[in-house]
């Protein structure tokens, strides 16, 4: 199976946003860093979802693991 690049999803938002052009290595280190804060969702929504006892995640884990994301200071 082919794996489908995201860049031109990447490029897409940052143009909607109002960028006019986008170069190639900051549509990569866009995919970088949203993947990597995406992975520390899902890990928080999972500690979440064994907390409750559940096997499954739900969309409100994610939620919370998101607003917990949102809330952190940054440097």
């Amino acid at each position: 199976m082919r794996e489908i690049s995201p860049l031109p999803l990447y490029t897409g938002s940052a143009r909607k946003l109002g960028a006019e052009r986008v170069s190639e290595s900051a549509s990569l280190e866009l995919a970088r860093v949203l993947e990597e804060v995406g992975a520390k969702i899902a890990k928080d929504a999972i500690e979440y979802m064994m907390h409750a006892r559940r096997r499954t995640l739900k969309a409100r884990d994610i939620e919370i693991a998101a607003k917990k994301i949102s809330e952190t200071p940054r440097l």
